[in-house]
């Protein structure tokens, strides 16, 4: 298996798209619901719960996520009478399942007869059971077990018109990403062989020249195990490791996805991915590619960032899905369990967040979970129906939601897209990888935080952006953006000189370019594979921090300042123009040196930023790099008080507009089309409505 080239044409295959669908269910519905979890409750309650779904509008659950003790309480030993009594009371009710494959986590007797199942971390030692995916992906043993499980499942349950797909999994590599024991260390050669083919080549790869460490069979590769407290990690071989880990999780997805396929070839299978601004752990957009439907769980980022981040992960996800409708499967009605301070949602954010991931082409909204459970590590975890019960403000909203969207489906939402955005924000996993090693110039700098700064600072000027990983088609949008995106390849190198060359306008910035694929840094001064885009050669790096005597921050001539990190930009091309400078003392070689450039490139244009500027620098800074790009007059959509986001028909016959309120304050919009869902704002009768905080008016236009 060669690693592909990362770019839009590499995309040789992908799963064919299937929604999952009921055929006694009207077209066009939203699925709406969340994990439900009987098995913790007994069965006296399971007829209230069915009742109150119905009344809240629920139409589908996750079953069986963590059910493997139950469904199999002995080795071999089977027990489907439970799960077969709860899927006729949802049935009878019109309510469906997504059925999961319940291999999360092991039951007790299979880990004791089995430890050496268990995943070990980087200095050995064991990961017991007493929580939850406690197994390594690369044993045959529990693969064994896991996939004699699916075939039982899917052999039982082939024929249930109630599921309408399989739930494969949960969250891979939530807890178990990394695992270095013997058996990943075998499975990581034989991956080392299948990408690189000779042993020359790893050593060409991963530089070992360096340090002595020379390969000379693929016997001696080990995982990168612990090296002592300060050492520095091969860094080729920990990125390579990251992949290898993320493909072995993936292998065992789909050995578990074509097992059920198999048997339920008419039942399509997702798996929930873990999007989120920070959320790297795996290449969800490489994963994207062996799913039917792509699903995602994403709760909140308390504080002013909230919505922002929200937004820009669910159009991360929707950048995954390729714009086909994608399934939240879970997020929380209100506080999580498992940060320091366990925040509790606004009053109106449990609808808004709902909408905003709808907005940006999820065409089911499900929830972590129907109801809190009463004991275990997410009892605090809140749920559809809290500890409070029914007469509450949650359940009240969960109901309130569940007509919003029964209404949004009467309109035809369902199966409409969310609209190209003229502008592409780029994101990449395996350059924040890369960013994550320990020896790079500045540890205050990483990848994944300068996309989200630019989303932000798009809106901040009404521009909604989509964000777009490498792989995508980001060099079909009007205006790309780079953010520090670390890693480029000769392919995407090439990508952003045709883009340009042709007409493209680009933003790029500090920490792009700078090496290949390999982490091997490209020669001659940064951004080393894109100089003659931008126009610009940088020498030096010029990170900053809070140590005494050290240079902190740098002004520049806009009036913003830069932090963390700056570019020593020793030359300009003719072709380029300074467009902003730094301010610093002489003592530095910082003052005057060019800090925002813009270039000239064939028929395009390259605006390059030589520092990190964090979301309000860039907010300001915006408006005159995009005059510089010829993209002024008329171009911007407002003055980013709302987050507008539309979604639209194939044939353009059904257009959505969602005005979501960033602010603290009521925001007043002009209304352009039919309102149709209202929560937290005010309609009038001169064509104005006002928008609350957390906030959100849905106009079909």
């Amino acid at each position: 298996m060669k690693h592909d080239k990362r770019t839009g044409a590499s995309e040789t295959r992908r799963e064919p798209y299937r929604w999952p669908q009921a055929a006694d269910w009207p077209a066009g519905r939203i699925w709406y619901g969340g994990d439900y979890n009987p098995d913790q409750w007994p069965e006296c309650v399971w007829d209230e719960d069915i009742e109150l779904m119905k009344r809240a509008g629920v139409n589908v659950v996750s079953l069986a996520i963590f059910s493997w003790s139950k469904l199999e309480p002995r080795e071999g030993v089977y027990d489907f009478a439970w799960l077969d009594r709860v899927l006729s009371k949802l049935g009878r009710a019109g309510i469906h399942a997504l059925m999961a494959s319940a291999t999360a986590s092991p039951p007790m007797w299979l880990t004791q007869s089995h430890p050496e199942v268990l995943w070990r971390d980087e200095r050995g030692d064991v990961a017991w059971p007493g929580a939850r995916q406690h197994w390594r992906p690369t044993s045959p043993i529990y693969r064994g077990y896991a996939l004699r499980l699916c075939r039982a499942m899917a052999e039982h349950y082939k024929e249930d018109p109630v599921i309408v797909g399989w739930h494969v999994g949960n969250e891979y590599g939530c807890h178990n990403r990394f695992d270095y024991s013997d058996d990943a260390m075998r499975a990581f050669q034989d991956w080392c062989r299948r990408r690189y083919g000779t042993i020359e080549a790893v050593n060409e790869a991963w530089g070992t020249a360096f340090w002595a460490q020379h390969l000379d069979d693929f016997s001696q590769i080990l995982p990168p195990r612990y090296i002592g407290e300060g050492n520095f990690m091969n860094p080729g071989k920990l990125l390579d490791y990251k992949r290898f880990s993320s493909d072995a999780l993936k292998d065992f997805y789909r050995a578990e996805r074509d097992v059920l396929r198999k048997i339920c070839p008419n039942l399509p299978a997702t798996t929930n991915f873990m999007v989120s601004a920070a959320g790297t752990n795996l290449d969800y957009d490489d994963w994207g590619r062996e799913v039917d439907f792509v699903s995602n769980d994403h709760y909140f980022a308390p504080g002013e960032a909230h919505l922002d981040e929200l937004a820009y992960s669910a159009s991360l996800v929707d950048g995954i899905a390729r714009k086909k409708p994608w399934w939240l499967m879970e997020q929380s009605t209100g506080a999580v369990n498992w940060r320091p301070i366990n925040y509790r949602k606004e009053p109106g954010q449990l609808v808004r967040d709902s909408l905003a991931h709808l907005a940006f082409g999820a065409d089911a909204i499900c929830y972590f979970q129907w109801r809190q459970s009463r004991a275990g590590a997410e009892k605090f975890h809140t749920a559809m129906l809290p500890h409070s019960g029914a007469d509450s403000q949650i359940y009240r909203d969960v109901c309130e939601l569940g007509k919003d969207l029964g209404l949004l489906a009467d309109h035809g939402l369902s199966g409409t897209r969310l609209a190209k955005s003229r502008v592409a924000v780029v994101f990449d996993y395996e350059s924040e990888w890369a960013t994550e090693h320990t020896a790079t110039p500045s540890q205050s700098v990483r990848h994944w935080t300068e996309p989200l700064d630019w989303f932000r600072a798009l809106a901040d000027q009404g521009l909604t952006a989509d964000v777009v990983p490498v792989r995508g088609p980001w060099d079909s949008y009007e205006v790309a953006v780079l953010p520090a995106v670390y890693l480029l390849d000769g392919a995407n190198t090439r990508r952003v000189h045709d883009y340009v060359s042709a007409g493209g306008r680009l933003f790029a910035t500090y920490c792009t370019g700078i090496a290949d694929e390999r982490d091997h840094i490209w020669l001659g001064g940064y951004p080393g594979s894109i100089r003659d885009v931008v126009g610009v050669r940088s020498e030096e790096f010029v990170p900053m921090g809070p140590d005494e005597g050290a240079l902190d921050h740098l002004d520049l001539s806009n009036g913003t300042v830069a932090r963390d990190m700056a570019d020593m930009i020793t030359s300009v091309a003719p072709s380029a123009k300074v467009l902003v400078t730094y301010r610093a003392e002489k003592r530095t070689g910082l003052d005057g040196v060019p800090a925002i450039t813009v270039n000239t490139f064939g028929r395009g244009r390259a605006v390059y930023v030589g520092c990190k500027l964090g979301r309000e620098g860039l907010s300001r800074s915006l408006p005159a790099m995009m005059q510089a790009m010829g993209l002024e007059n008329g171009q911007q959509v407002g003055d980013g008080d709302l987050l507008r986001v539309e979604r639209v028909s194939e044939d353009h016959g059904r257009r959505f507009l969602f005005l979501f309120n960033r602010r603290a304050r009521p925001v007043h919009v002009q209304v352009e089309g039919c309102p149709l869902v209202a929560s937290l704002a005010r309609l009038g009768g001169d064509g104005q409505a006002v928008v609350e905080p957390n906030g959100v008016l849905v106009l079909r236009r």
